[in-house]
Order: structure tokens, then sequence, then C-alpha cells
């Protein structure tokens, strides 16, 4: 009996194009892990400061007095999330406001708007790496078994050159065919059970601050209310 062959005898033995597929599904993983890795920092800090910036909203403080915190940290850390969003319509309400000559619906629609605008600029940040992750799921099994395909054509057309067919001497080339197709469906399993953990998070976070958005619209709407009346 032949000695066995280990699986990266059977890679380096592969044909050039089926080498080709390998490196590209094993260059896609790492790049879907590293993006992983990432996107889980992301929510969790996301997650982590809506909770902390909402606790601090409701606790009764002075809207102008949480702004002016922000603009304090923000000369150090960048600020993101809800507290974007808070900060984004508050500037505008509190700018409209004080050109005095501006009626109480513009205002209002001011900061909606720019609610709106912050709000499309967090999600977008929370959707940042989704697609690559979504296209790594979903191609990576085809990719692997164009490369399986290959392989076992390659396999059988050696097989035609030989004077006696044997088991043995197809096995090899079958065998390095169908890796291709295991790193396709390992590169493949990982991102699109991160893309779809990733795209309920993301769902999560951006209805909290479509929420947190239309409460704090309401508050600004007593605001210039109360004060427009004689």
């Amino acid at each position: 009996m032949g000695e066995p062959l280990s699986i990266w005898s059977l890679v380096l033995e592969a044909s050039f194009l089926v080498q080709l597929v390998m490196l590209s599904l094993m260059l896609a993983s790492i790049f879907s892990w590293s993006m992983i890795l990432q996107r889980v920092s992301v929510f969790r800090r996301a997650h982590r400061e809506l909770l902390a910036f909402e606790d601090e909203f409701w606790s009764g403080v002075d809207l102008g007095q949480l702004y002016r915190a922000g603009t304090s940290r923000g000369e150090t850390e960048s600020i993101e999330g809800v507290e974007a969003i808070f900060r984004a319509g508050f500037k505008e309400f509190s700018r409209l406001r004080q050109q005095g000559n501006i009626d109480s619906d513009a205002i209002m629609a001011g900061a909606e708007r720019a609610m709106r605008v912050a709000l499309a600029r967090e999600e977008e940040h929370l959707e940042r790496h989704l697609p690559f992750l979504a296209n790594v799921g979903s191609a990576s099994p085809y990719v692997g078994l164009f490369g399986t395909v290959w392989g076992v054509m390659g396999a059988f057309r050696g097989l035609a050159n030989t004077h006696q067919a044997t088991l043995a001497s197809v096995a090899p080339g079958i065998s390095e065919a169908l890796i291709a197709t295991a790193m396709g469906l390992f590169a493949a399993i990982p991102a699109v059970i991160a893309y779809n953990r990733f795209s309920a998070r993301v769902d999560m976070l951006s209805n909290r601050y479509e929420n947190f958005a239309d409460e704090f619209t309401s508050i600004l709407h007593r605001q210039v209310h109360t004060s427009a009346k004689p």
C-alpha cells in the first residue's frame, strides 16, 4: 500500500488553477474573519454607548449641558451612535432658534432633517463590511465547486492516459479537488452566520436610534411651542 497523502501534499500537487482557487478562498476567509472580529467590537461598543447615553439623557440632565459635555469629549474621541443623532438635532435646533425670525415649524423641520442625515450616517457605519461578508457567504461555495470540477476533470484526463484504471490512480486527483469544496464551505459558513447575526444587530440598533430620534423630536416640539406662546 502506498503512503497516505497529507492535505498539504495534495494542495501542493494540485493544478495551478485549483491552487489559485484555494488561495483565493483562503484569503477570503482571512479577510472575512478580520471583518467579523472588527464588527463584533463595533456592535458591542455601539450597544454599550447607546445604553449609557440613554440613561444619561433620561436622567433629567439639561440638554444644553449634555451637548456641551459631548463637545468637550469630542475633542479627544469620536462621537458616534445615538449621541451623534442627538447632537445633530440639538445643534440645528439651537442654531435656528437663535436666528429669531424663523417660525416653529421651520425650526422643527430643520432639526428633524439634521437627525435623519445623522441617522443615515450611523446606519451606514453599522452596515460597513456586511456586503463583503454576504458576497463571501454566497460565492465561496461556487468558487470551491468550480475548483473541484476542474480538479476532477484533470484527474479523469490523467486516467485516460493510463493503461490500467484503478481507484488508486484517480483518488489523489479527486481528493485534491474536493479540498477546494471544503475550503469554500470553510470560508462561506462563518461569513453567512456573521452576516445574519450582524444584520439583526443593525436592525435592532437602527430601530433604537429611530425611536430615540422620535422621542427627542417630541421633546424639542414641546420646547419650541412652549417658548412660542405669549
